[in-house]
């Protein structure tokens, strides 16, 4: 095991020598957004009585790759199954592409392979939160603070 920060590890996982599930990736693009320790301390000290919202990843099988939804993205249904008693499942023939071109309100992750992740947020995160960096691990440009 080796420590890493938020970007080195984005980094290790585009380069391949680590693996990373979709969500703990999300959560790093967070991370990013901050510069230090102690800045993450003090914002999670300065909103830490404001809330919490229960998240349930929503997959979107697209013809050439996967979404996954989440909270506040304008695909996400209404009634998420978070039980898995409804077996409900989302496809479409669309290519994600053609998903992104069509769509303007995004809280989703993009997933072409196992190493290609995206991460797309244009959505006012709830109670005082912070949205994750949007970093596509198939372009080196994106905007990391640390």
């Amino acid at each position: 095991m080796q420590w890493s920060s938020p970007p080195e590890a984005i980094e290790r996982f585009k380069s391949q020598e680590i693996w990373l599930a979709p969500p703990q990736f999300y959560e790093l693009c967070r991370l990013c957004n901050f510069s230090s320790l102690n800045d993450l301390h003090k914002f999670n000290s300065d909103r830490a009585l404001e809330g919490c919202e229960r998240w349930l990843p929503v997959t979107l099988t697209a013809a050439d790759g996967f979404i996954q939804l989440l909270p506040g993205d304008e695909l996400y249904p209404e009634d998420p199954d978070y039980t898995g008693e409804k077996k409900i499942t989302l496809s479409t023939d669309k290519t994600v592409e053609d998903l992104m071109k069509e769509g303007s309100i995004f809280h989703r992750i993009v997933i072409k392979n196992t190493n290609t992740l995206a991460v797309y947020v244009n959505i006012q995160a709830k109670y005082k939160h912070m949205n994750p960096l949007m970093i596509n691990t198939d372009s080196s440009s994106y905007n990391s603070r640390l």
